[in-house]
């Protein structure tokens, strides 16, 4: 692949935002910044699709990957060649765990199972090395870290997150396929506490993300799955949004 990217290979990483806010002294989630690209230009907008919020994790309809992590506090990856079936799950997927059910290194394991390669590389090698540079960003820089998750998991402490209203659409930069595609939304994360005696108490914070998908030809499967080439993966997340 030739880009103008000055990042080049590693300008291929992705995040998403996550965050947690104050409650009576706790300390918020640190989002850590990436190295970003150059924002694509503008394609049009869907129509909104207004979610509720909840305080637990529920499977998305249809064949998804995996329905039995839910026990584990996880979304399950849906089955599927729609774009924005799969970009409004991957964004929910990203934020949406339970420190009473799995460690942050299990939850971060799993998320891996979503991404496949950006096929803008060219070379095999190059691909996977897309894919790992975009997991370990994914570990070290953008979600929860694990100081963050240890102070929630104190409070036994759930986040589901929501996308809320349409999604933005953006192109990808160099994608000659146009299989890959960027989308943005609104977010409403739900965080779920104990109060310390013996309750819980529930708060929202709104955010804005995006992601990057594949939903094509070159999309690699979730190994031991009923997943098929063709079926959406995840390419990377963005700490900021793209927006046209």
């Amino acid at each position: 692949m030739t880009t103008n990217q000055t990042s080049g290979r590693r300008g291929v990483v992705w995040a998403i935002v996550g965050g947690l806010v104050l409650i009576a002294g706790i300390v918020a989630v640190v989002v850590s910044s990436l190295l970003a690209q150059s924002a694509p230009g503008p394609t049009g907008n869907a129509t909104p699709q207004p979610t509720a919020s909840t305080s637990t994790a529920e499977p998305p309809a249809g064949d998804v990957v995996d329905a039995s992590v839910v026990d584990h506090g996880w979304l399950p990856e849906p089955i599927t060649r729609d774009q924005e079936v799969y970009i409004r799950a991957a964004l929910e997927a990203a934020a949406t765990f339970d420190t009473t059910k799995s460690t942050r290194e299990e939850w971060l394991d799993y998320l891996d199972n979503w991404f496949t390669p950006d096929t803008r590389y060219t070379s095999e090698a190059d691909r996977q090395t897309s894919v790992d540079d975009a997991q370990v960003e994914m570990r070290t820089g953008v979600l929860l870290p694990q100081e963050e998750w240890d102070s929630l998991a104190g409070e036994d402490g759930r986040v589901v997150a929501r996308t809320t209203g349409g999604l933005v659409y953006v192109p990808v930069t160099d994608d000659t396929s146009g299989d890959m595609s960027i989308g943005t939304s609104d977010v409403t994360l739900t965080f779920t506490r104990s109060d310390g005696s013996g309750g819980e108490s529930s708060y929202e914070e709104q955010v804005r993300v995006s992601v990057q998908v594949l939903c094509g030809p070159e999309s690699v499967p979730a190994p031991a799955s009923t997943q098929r080439a063709g079926d959406c993966k995840v390419v990377r997340f963005f700490t900021e949004p793209l927006e046209p």
